[in-house]
């Protein structure tokens, strides 16, 4: 597979994100889910993202333990800042005794004696941000981690932190859909020379057309269904979108998830690595072909005009979200 550049790191162009092998998307398969690791490596793919989080730790073990005795052969990816609280869901806690334990936890269940990128997942609204990347910072002198990162953060924050130690990697959601970091972030990252790391750059599978009626295919705990892009008149909006974008795809003989990304790759002159997130071994495969298109710079602009911020209805996540995104004022949720 092509590679670029990450931090001091040369990747695949496209990662794997492993969370959906654990929690979020329905079900998984979990022989399915060690087969689409190696697949993975197998077809190409060198960056691998998982977090403390995903699945209570069960997806840093799944990772670690499919992937551990191939640990020269790729980058690895995790995050620290979103915890289980004990009476049941998920809170923020970005204190630095709390990164450092939880990097600890980390190591252990992934099977290794460091993480190539270690990201903040959420920024701690209660702890200054200088604080938390502080942490980061020291967990990097003790050779505990390589790199740090930061996920959906505005581009205020960026550069506070930044100012700390030196940031390689923003990780926030950004797709045809999605686009946010547009308004300030990509920017920032341009100017400072942060690599941006899209996650979700299918739509969460809405942009591979996979989900026409939300009943049919989603399961009951399927994160999906609480997202309001996914509901009642939003979602039927959304689905019209499609009819165009699908028949783009087909005049490319490909996948619509393949357009999506290769709308994504061509991006800030081919410096992003998204890591669209699968369970399945033919995504894997379908996905890293992705990165071989060759779509017209009008394609793609087309693409680009059917969806986009304005022609998206419903907002990215329910307004009581437990976990909150730190954006620039301007930026829409």
């Amino acid at each position: 597979m092509k590679t670029r550049k990450l931090g001091q790191f040369e990747v695949s162009a496209i990662g794997l994100g492993c969370m959906s092998m654990s929690q979020a998307y329905g079900s998984a398969d979990l022989k399915e889910s060690e087969r689409a690791l190696k697949r993975a490596l197998d077809v190409g793919y060198t960056f691998f993202d998982t977090a403390s989080v995903y699945g209570d730790g069960h997806n840093e073990e799944l990772v670690g333990r499919v992937l551990g005795p191939e640990r020269n052969r790729y980058i690895l990816a995790s995050k620290c800042g979103i915890v289980s609280k004990p009476g049941g869901g998920r809170g923020i806690d970005g204190r630095p005794e709390t990164i450092k334990q939880t990097c600890e936890d980390s190591l252990r269940r992934l099977g290794t004696d460091v993480i190539d990128l270690y990201y903040l997942h959420r920024r701690d609204f209660n702890v200054p941000i200088e604080d938390s990347v502080g942490a980061l910072a020291e967990l990097v002198t003790e050779g505990k981690i390589r790199s740090i990162g930061l996920s959906e953060v505005s581009s205020v924050t960026l550069r506070r932190a930044h100012q700390v130690y030196p940031v390689t990697a923003v990780q926030s959601e950004y797709s045809l859909w999605t686009r946010n970091p547009e308004y300030r972030v990509l920017e920032a990252c341009r100017e400072l020379g942060i690599t941006f790391v899209p996650f979700s750059p299918l739509g969460r599978a809405f942009l591979t057309g996979a989900i026409r009626d939300v009943d049919r295919d989603l399961e009951e705990n399927d994160l999906r269904r609480r997202m309001p892009r996914f509901q009642g008149r939003d979602f039927e909006d959304n689905l019209m979108l499609l009819k165009e974008f699908e028949r783009i795809a087909r005049d490319n003989k490909c996948s619509m998830a393949q357009l999506a990304l290769a709308w994504v790759l061509s991006r800030e002159n081919g410096t992003l690595v998204p890591i669209p997130g699968t369970k399945h071994v033919k995504y894997v495969e379908e996905n890293a072909a992705a990165v071989d298109l060759r779509i017209s710079p009008g394609d793609l602009a087309r693409a680009g005009m059917i969806i986009n911020a304005e022609t998206v209805s419903g907002a990215r996540y329910p307004a009581d979200s437990p976990v909150p995104v730190d954006e620039d004022e301007t930026e829409s949720a």
